[in-house]
């Protein structure tokens, strides 16, 4: 173990110290202050004479009387399958009153890359219970598919309906046993009131049970948050690939988790990318995101839903734009259907899943699946422009046709996507549903499903519909 005494600058969340040997990237520091306090820090930038460390804790209190000691080892989480039913700080020390956590092994939080060789290709569908999300932008075991939110909106109860009720079947069109996720919850940044949010509903629930949860605080040191992230995914690692468990990783808020690259950034005296944010977000995003995915031969999966909440509403700002870049898609959450009471409100048509193709289907989920949601998605389009027509020339002016398509886009939001933040539409009622809704609509103009689909599924809509 290395100790000095030779700090020669604090600045912001950084400690400047001189040292007369090598000291590796990432290796893991204890600072004590003259009174006696321990802070504990990583190194962050390591040069000839100069070492440049981040303190997890923030340097309030340090001054260049301060120890530094180099312990020789980077970050690393103690893992073991015990830890579920635990909660824990930013930084991985239990907050739950509980006793320590007696690790099977450490793993280095920055993880290894998964070989592309040994990557199985995601194509097990994951039923969210959530129409929005399994009927028109299908989430698949082993994506990662996140939430783009902005403040003030629902994201965090959308969030905890899919905790709570995401199962994957365990046959491909089996109605039997289902297999619960197991969640690793990383929250950075949030407040303490969303913080005992989340806390109630894991508890009321009893998913806390099967959970794991990170907890950096809004008052928390923000350079803790670039730590919070890769603690959840190392113990979501092990719990997969070691474990079998299928694990659904849910961040929030990745806006806080990049606020905290850009105040480090600028704290090294860095030369800005976009908006102030450093030119090498992009590459620390995705050894984040990159770590979602299945191994071959490997039972359990790593499925990640990240949130982030758009600055200003602007989808073009670089945290979503990069992420848009990296992630298989992205669930939109809007600010219009908020406002009109709609639960959750999702906004289908800039929503994407980019492996939904590859889990739904005959075999996967029905065989109407794809179809249904083809013609659902451009129905609502059509009712969407006909909105903005509308507002020229009004209603009165429209064909028949067009009113039917007006009429199909206010069903589609208030029953449809409309359905509240506890109820759990199996896949079943969720395509039920669509075809009530395409009954609304004349054969003639399903264009986009089968024939032999239409009179197999049309009629029984058209009955429900008569019922109603």
């Amino acid at each position: 173990m290395k100790e000095y005494q030779t700090i020669t600058e604090i600045s912001g969340p950084l400690v400047f110290v001189e040292v007369d040997e090598p000291i590796g990237y990432d290796e893991i520091v204890e600072i004590e202050t003259p009174d006696g306090e321990i802070k504990r820090g990583q190194v962050l930038e390591s040069s000839t004479g100069l070492v440049a460390i981040q303190v997890f804790e923030g340097t309030t209190g340090l001054n260049r009387k301060a120890s530094v000691r180099f312990l020789g080892e980077t970050m690393k989480m103690p893992v073991t399958e015990d830890i579920l039913g635990r909660v824990m700080d930013g930084s991985g020390q239990p907050i739950d009153g509980g006793p320590e956590v007696v690790p099977e092994e450490r793993r280095d939080i920055v993880g290894e890359a998964i070989n592309p060789y040994s990557r199985e290709y995601p194509e097990e569908f994951i039923q969210t219970g959530v129409s929005s999300v399994d009927g028109m932008n299908t989430l698949v075991r082993g994506q990662k598919l996140p939430i783009f939110s902005a403040s003030g909106l629902p994201h965090n109860d959308l969030a905890l309906q899919i905790a709570r009720q995401a199962t994957v079947p365990e046959e491909a069109g089996d109605e039997g046993e289902e297999t619960e996720f197991a969640v690793i919850f990383g929250a950075m940044g949030i407040t303490a009131e969303e913080a005992n949010e989340f806390m109630e509903d894991f508890e009321r629930t009893g998913a806390l049970e099967r959970s794991v949860v990170f907890m950096n605080l809004a008052d928390d040191p923000a350079v803790e948050r670039t730590v919070t992230p890769r603690l959840a995914l190392t113990t979501a690692e092990y719990l997969a690939f070691d474990k079998g468990y299928h694990v659904l990783v849910i961040l929030t808020d990745m806006t806080n988790y990049c606020e905290a690259l850009r105040e480090i950034g600028a704290a090294r005296e860095e030369v800005p990318g976009r908006r102030g944010y450093p030119g090498y977000m992009y590459t620390d995003l995705a050894t984040l995101y990159e770590r979602a995915g299945r191994i071959k031969g490997r039972e359990g999966s790593v499925t990640q839903i990240p949130i982030l909440t758009m600055p200003g509403d602007d989808d073009t700002h670089p945290i979503p734009d990069l992420t848009g870049y990296i992630t298989e898609g992205q669930i939109m959450m809007d600010r219009d259907l908020n406002s009109q009471g709609i639960e959750p409100p999702v906004n289908v048509l800039p929503s994407l899943s980019r492996l939904m193709d590859d889990g739904i289907g005959e075999g996967l989920t029905r065989d109407d699946h794809a179809d249904v949601s083809d013609q659902m998605y451009a129905a609502y389009a059509e009712g969407e422009d006909l909105r903005d027509l509308v507002n020229i020339v009004g209603r009165e002016a429209l064909s028949e046709r067009d009113n039917k398509y007006l009429d199909f886009a206010e069903r589609f939001e208030n029953e449809f996507i409309q359905q509240g933040y506890h109820t759990n539409r199996s896949i079943e009622e969720t395509l039920n549903v669509g075809w009530n809704l395409l009954s609304m609509l004349p054969k003639s103009e399903l264009n986009r499903i089968d024939e032999e689909l239409i009179e197999k599924y049309y009629e029984d809509a058209d009955a429900i519909e008569a019922e109603a």
